[in-house]
């Protein structure tokens, strides 16, 4: 890996942002700084990176605005988010009876209903990067941190 394909900050509009509560609002601190230690980005027929992702909302598409460290526009893409927005839904589904479970559940039921979270959790990237593929390269780690980041921004008003 160069050191030119990776992702060297994350901005998230904060117009796009649901309110979150702390939990949320830490997972998506969590998940920044995960993909910012540790990513493979590499925009395809560009070799100007390190880059700096801008992630926004805008008409219930998903905005991803590359540009170089200096700012200079790289690609902007703009998704439906209409491929994704089942694996979303089930995946917040999920969630909410993993965090319940851990209330109440023994730890044989956490564990699996945590492998069901996981599981849609790596769907949901794997469909984000076949969204991404002929316009941005990621390994599996950095798709799935995106994933989740696209999943902070999905939950606006609590609509999904």
């Amino acid at each position: 890996m160069s050191e030119s394909d990776r992702i060297v900050k994350v901005e998230i509009d904060p117009q796009s942002l649901s309110a979150a509560g702390p939990d949320a609002a830490h997972e998506r601190r969590v998940a920044i700084y995960d993909l910012i230690e540790d990513n493979f980005f590499q925009v395809v027929d560009h070799e100007l990176g390190p880059y700096v992702l801008k992630l926004s909302m805008v008409e219930q598409k998903l905005v991803f605005e590359v540009t170089n460290e200096a700012g200079d526009p790289v690609k902007t893409l703009i998704l439906s988010l209409m491929p994704l927005r089942r694996v979303i839904k089930d995946y917040f589904a999920i969630c909410q009876s993993y965090h319940e479970a851990i209330r109440t559940a023994s730890p044989q039921q956490i564990e699996a209903i945590d492998m069901g979270r996981r599981g849609l959790h790596n769907e949901g990237s794997e469909l984000l990067d076949h969204r991404l593929k002929g316009k941005i390269v990621t390994d599996f780690d950095t798709s799935r941190r995106l994933f989740t980041l696209v999943c902070a921004l999905h939950q606006k008003g609590g609509r999904v």
